[in-house]
């Protein structure tokens, strides 16, 4: 045996969807963690319900890498129907944890099989019919654990954070896992490099959660009051896990009544309908998608642009176009959901990169949407989304709501009733809205989504049009001053990367590889379109700048060449990923080193 590789190796669960494997990869990622380890998980799931082939990475570093690998260290085999492509994936030297009965005749030599009669063990030791099925799959978590020396204090950590809310299933769940422990300790001596040990102080103060849930406790803090939606892969946890938050959250302690609405519609395009219209009665109202249901709401977002409307949507991205792939990952709606609608639209675009922003930036697009009376996207994606993220503990925020220009009864008697809801007075691009229910009889004013003048009477007029959207013009570019900059991390390189959301976690670690190999690359993250000066700026300071995304057009790409002076256009390069997988850092590193070395 090699010496011995501790805390760094890539596990990959091979199962069946629908089997409860899921919840035995969660305790084993839980488990790893509670003894101070950095973990990343990625889930790749079918999908169907129920049947086809499911994989779950749990990559370990103690680095606290976050992007997934594209090697595979120990492989948990646990599905006949791929079992020979699943066992292609291991390095040489990895670890094969296996069914007994999978044939392992002219098979791989490189590697350590651990074969394991799992069916046979199920039989005989999981009484109960009805959770066999599942429990098969707790007793390869005490194999892991028994391989790579997770102590059991850990499992059972790891076991009880699972079932936090179903105690009784505590216990049987242990069990299974000690069979397998039991069988890994009777029946294996250690023949590979891999193992696990406690780590301190990596990992204090961070906890494991997913995008979804961070932008549901975002939307909470941003004062949401109003939610429509309709459920779509992989955006309807987000609307899952803020019902669960309003009923424990957002209720009155005095008559137990909820003061937050959560509607689920019959469409995407009703589910936006709603939102808008609670956005025009003053609630912060929101509501999340997928790429097909944003195809849904082209027309209202052009209405909520126009009319001035505010209204936050998420889009949880996915593979396109139409169905697509749609329980894979990818970034390829932001330049869609940049000018969404027809005509001359363009709307303000959250990105948030990891998982402390789906939070910061869910909570603040109610105030961006309050303060510029416009639409506000929240683009995270499948990966971001539904995966758990190593994150800081989020911080309560401090700040209160900024509502923008909403004229109150007593405004409009200083104004004495003279105001003009399209009316720019400030010079920002950014009028005044009053309310519905505002008790001055000169707050009411059309909402119109047809032409209209200063004073939201219906006209034709070529000069009130221009006018009109020459000011929304002003409006945004007020707002590309007020959106988050980007991050910029440089210290002078020639070369530079630009990327957006959950790119992110590849970029840092592509960056310490090319670093390693003597190729210093500055970074800058857009976090918000449209794009800040900032960006210009950084192209300018750099010979090269490559443009990292996960689609096949190079969307980023193309909007950063049309803000660009014609000077610097040529200086842009473009890397895309784009099969549905997250993208790991070879990804990046491979082709840059190539592209540099080969004179432009």
């Amino acid at each position: 045996m090699t010496e011995p590789i501790v805390n760094d190796l890539t596990i990959q669960a091979a199962t069946v969807n629908g089997s409860g494997s899921q919840t035995a990869n969660l305790v084993l990622t839980r488990a790893i963690f509670h003894m101070g380890i950095p973990v990343a998980p990625k889930n790749v799931f079918p999908s169907n319900i129920e049947g086809l082939p499911t994989w779950y990475q749990l990559r370990i570093t103690p680095e606290g890498h976050m992007a997934r690998s594209d090697k595979v260290d120990i492989l948990i085999a646990f599905n006949v129907a791929t079992w020979r492509e699943d066992l292609k994936t291991v390095r040489p030297g990895g670890a094969v944890i296996h069914e007994e009965a999978f044939a392992t005749v002219d098979a791989r030599t490189d590697v350590t099989y651990y074969p394991v009669p799992f069916s046979k063990l199920a039989k005989a030791k999981i009484q109960s019919d009805t959770l066999r099925k599942q429990l098969a799959n707790m007793i390869y978590v005490g194999v892991v654990g028994g391989l790579l020396g997770i102590p059991w204090e850990a499992l059972e950590h790891g076991v009880k954070r699972q079932f936090l809310s179903k105690p009784k299933a505590v216990q049987v769940n242990l069990d299974a896992i000690k069979v397998g422990h039991d069988y890994w300790q009777d029946n294996f001596s250690k023949q590979d490099p891999y193992r696990l040990e406690p780590m301190a102080g990596v990992v204090e103060g961070k906890v494991l959660v997913e995008g979804n849930q961070a932008a549901a406790l975002g939307a909470l803090m941003g004062g949401v009051t109003v939610v429509a939606w309709y459920p779509i892969t992989p955006s309807s946890s987000l609307c899952e896990y803020l019902i669960a938050y309003s009923d424990r959250f957002r209720f009155d302690p005095t008559t137990s009544e909820k003061n937050i609405s959560v509607v689920q519609a019959e469409d995407e395009l009703a589910a936006v309908g709603m939102a808008i219209g609670a956005g025009w009665a003053g609630a912060r109202s929101m509501t999340s998608t997928s790429g097909p249901g944003i195809s849904l709401m082209a027309e209202f977002s052009g209405l909520a642009y126009y009319a001035e409307v505010p209204v936050v949507i998420f889009d949880i991205q996915r593979i396109g176009p139409s169905t697509g792939l749609p329980t894979r990952t990818s970034q390829a709606d932001i330049g869609f959901v940049y000018t969404l609608s027809h005509g001359d639209t363009k709307h303000l675009v959250l990105l948030p990169g990891t998982v402390e922003e789906c939070y910061e930036l869910a909570r603040d697009a109610f105030d961006y949407a309050d303060r510029f009376q416009t639409p506000v996207f929240v683009l995270s994606d499948l990966d971001l989304g539904m995966n758990l993220w190593m994150t800081p503990e989020f911080k309560y925020p401090e700040k209160q709501f900024d509502r923008g220009k909403v004229l109150s009864k007593e405004d409009l008697e200083r104004l004495a009733g003279e105001w003009g809801r399209y009316r720019d007075v400030d010079g920002d691009g950014v009028p005044y809205r009053t309310l519905p229910g505002t008790d001055h009889p000169a707050a009411g004013y059309f909402t119109r989504g047809s032409g209209h003048d200063e004073q939201a009477r219906y006209t034709e007029g070529a000069d009130a049009y221009a006018r009109n959207m020459d000011r929304l013009s002003h409006k945004l570019e007020t707002a590309r001053h007020a959106l988050p900059p980007p991050v910029v991390d440089e210290s002078g390189a020639p070369v530079g990367l630009i990327a957006f959301g959950s790119t992110h976690a590849a970029v840092i670690e592509a960056r310490e590889t090319l670093a390693a190999a003597g190729k210093s690359i500055d970074y800058l993250r857009v976090r918000a379109l449209p794009l800040s000066d900032d960006v210009a700026a950084f192209v300018a300071r750099h010979a090269h700048v490559y443009v990292v995304e996960q689609n096949r057009d190079g969307q980023l790409y193309d909007l950063i060449r049309l803000a660009l002076p014609p000077e610097l256009v040529g200086r842009l390069r473009s890397i895309r990923h784009y099969n549905g997988q997250p993208i790991p850092a070879v990804a990046i590193s491979e082709p840059l080193l190539q592209l540099e070395a080969v004179p432009a």
